[in-house]
């Protein structure tokens, strides 16, 4: 029973991981028309969350070891609670770069904490639906922010709504530690009596299979940043739509993301993980296709949605993937490591992306993806042919 409400609790978490993500994207529109900023200075914002993301996750094995992933989880939350509400009072551009540093670093300890908790203590089905939550989350988030800006532009008045909902999952977390202190009471104790070496990142930077599998989520993290950032400015910019009305379509986005990781964990109970990614990958880059061949507002919106279906998955599977193929002592660290990595990933595609709309324009959107997807779908082949090469060298 206790196992069941836990991963109810991670689930619901994880939903609270994905409000903020995708907000900024879809109110940036009138946020930066009202405070009167450049475009591009969505980019910044998204750099200092990403500066801290990355840095609590490559921190998050030594906090989690300590402090245990229930109390970190909900310290991470309460971080962007704060986040949350401080954007929603922002003045100027300085205002919203201070609110983005809390929110970048609640986001990677939370994110490494679950994840790696889920992998050791759950099913792939579970990491697959831990990752559906996260869709609903960011789905969540753009289409109430929507209603808000098709009511006069108030992307404050949505803001405070999600700092609400965030609020609630805080206190949701909250009641839920006894429960996690008495599934866990061995785990407590053993953290009470002798601390946890971490694993030095030299040692993971000599694995050559850690170092290709960072390069898998570098290459799919960038094409989930650049559509969470870009995406509704894309549809109003190239596609000639409202600030309202883009924030509500990028929303198609989010669903196929969620539905994707939905799908994809009853998938898992038939075949593996490997081949659900594979599967996304080549949906993916039919999207991909779509979205570079077509002007049409409609194939724009549908190549979107299959953008997130197919890239959805990937995130929930390779990192369940990483407890098999990478020993217990060292897989938490690997999931640090590789959640710093996608985080460098949402760190620098926007802003590189940024740059380039400054100086080729906003229609340089689908090929941007385009690179994204074969980072990603080159390092995956990588990854598994020398995972295929330890294990034959092993036997």
């Amino acid at each position: 029973m206790a196992t069941t409400i836990i991963l109810v609790v991670i689930f619901i978490s994880y939903i609270g991981l994905g409000v903020p993500d995708s907000l900024l994207g879809s109110a940036w529109p009138a946020i930066y028309t009202e405070l009167g900023v450049d475009v591009s200075n969505v980019s910044i914002v998204s750099l200092i969350v990403s500066l801290g993301t990355i840095l609590s996750s490559f921190m998050s094995e030594r906090i989690v070891n300590r402090f245990k992933t229930a109390p970190v989880a909900a310290c991470s939350t309460a971080l962007t609670v704060i986040a949350l509400l401080g954007f929603s009072f922002s003045k100027n551009m300085l205002w919203l770069c201070l609110c983005a540093i809390p929110q970048g670093i609640g986001a990677g300890s939370i994110d490494v904490a679950l994840n790696n908790y889920v992998a050791k203590n759950y099913a792939a089905a579970h990491m697959n639906f831990l990752h559906c939550s996260y869709g609903v989350g960011v789905a969540l988030s753009p289409y109430i922010m929507s209603l808000f800006l098709k009511d006069g532009m108030r992307w404050r008045a949505g803001y405070r709504t999600m700092f609400a909902i965030q609020l609630a999952i805080l206190l949701i977390l909250l009641l839920s530690l006894p429960v996690w202190k008495r599934a866990n009471r061995a785990e407590y104790q053993a953290a009470a009596s002798e601390k946890k070496a971490a694993v030095p990142f030299s040692v993971l930077l000599k694995n050559p299979a850690v170092r290709v599998q960072w390069f898998t989520f570098i290459g799919s993290c960038a094409i989930e940043s650049v559509c969470l950032v870009w995406g509704s400015t894309y549809l109003v910019n190239a596609k000639a739509l409202s600030p309202a009305y883009g924030a509500k379509v990028i929303t198609f986005y989010f669903v196929g993301m969620t539905l994707g990781r939905f799908l994809s964990g009853f998938a898992v109970k038939k075949m593996s993980c490997e081949t659900v990614i594979y599967i996304g990958q080549a949906c993916t880059g039919l999207a991909i296709v779509l979205l570079s061949a077509s002007q049409n507002t409609v194939a724009a919106v549908i190549g979107l949605f299959l953008v997130g279906f197919g890239n959805g998955p990937f995130f929930p599977n390779m990192t369940q993937l990483t407890v098999q193929y990478f020993d217990e002592k060292i897989s938490q660290a690997v999931i640090g490591t590789q959640m710093g990595f996608a985080y460098i990933a949402v760190l620098f595609s926007p802003l590189l992306f940024g740059f380039v709309v400054e100086r080729f324009g906003i229609a340089f959107f689908p090929l941007y993806l385009l690179a994204g997807y074969l980072i990603m779908l080159l390092s995956t082949l990588a990854l598994r042919k020398r995972v295929r090469t330890a294990k034959a060298y092993h036997q």
